[in-house]
């Protein structure tokens, strides 16, 4: 999911009452919240202001030889309209989608939460499990300061250790070159974004601190090159 930047929302049509699926970008709060950025003018959104209640269905997928042998995930949970959105918001989506910068403040634009209430995995032929909430997001109560410290630190590898974030990707993630950028960083590991392409470099521990982050980054990049 933290590597998805787009999902399958569905709604309840105002209207029939009938299931409506739409395609949407999203980006993810630093706990994993899913954050969408839609336009009233969207029939989804205008669904969503008439019954909150809402699905994502985030599709792994791709490559597979049979698609229903990989694995997908569908959250389940209501639709917050964020009223007021603070720049962790603004700034983590925009991250993920440059493009909608174009956007973002238009009038009817408007960012949304999905509360999870609880989600369905599927990781292929009988792996199927049901997920509460607190197994979907991840704490982050402990880590104000690594919280405070995100868009520095992500700004400082962009800037100064591009190197070493194609390597995470490439060595360490097994993904093709590119130009893969880091778009956030939470206790749970790091968010990198090469076009439309999204990935997820989780941390063998949780991590804090700035401090927690740095030594863990030097290690990761360390062990990218020996990989060489």
């Amino acid at each position: 999911m933290r590597g998805a930047l787009k999902a399958a929302l569905a709604t309840l049509d105002a209207g029939s009452g009938f299931p409506y699926a739409s395609l949407v970008t999203v980006a993810f709060s630093p706990d994993g919240t899913p954050l969408l950025l839609v336009s009233r003018l969207a029939v989804h959104t205008r669904n969503l202001e008439a019954d909150n209640r809402a699905s994502l269905l985030f599709d792994a997928s791709d490559g597979a030889g049979d698609p229903l042998a990989g694995g997908r995930v569908t959250v389940v949970g209501h639709m917050q309209r964020i009223t007021e959105p603070d720049e962790l918001v603004r700034r983590r989506f925009l991250a993920r989608h440059p493009g909608a910068g174009m956007y973002v403040d238009f009038p009817d634009f408007s960012f949304w939460a999905l509360k999870i209430e609880w989600a369905h995995y599927i990781g292929g032929f009988g792996r199927i499990v049901d997920l509460p909430a607190a197994e979907m997001l991840a704490k982050i109560g402990d880590a104000p300061k690594l919280i405070a410290a995100e868009a520095e630190i992500v700004e400082h590898m962009n800037a100064d250790h591009s190197d070493a974030v194609q390597l995470f990707a490439t060595r360490l993630l097994g993904a093709p070159a590119g130009s893969w950028r880091v778009t956030g960083v939470d206790p749970g590991g790091l968010d990198l974004v090469d076009g439309d392409h999204g990935l997820r470099l989780d941390f063998e521990t949780r991590l804090t601190s700035p401090g927690m982050v740095r030594e863990t980054l030097v290690a990761l990049t360390k062990k990218a090159r020996q990989m060489g």
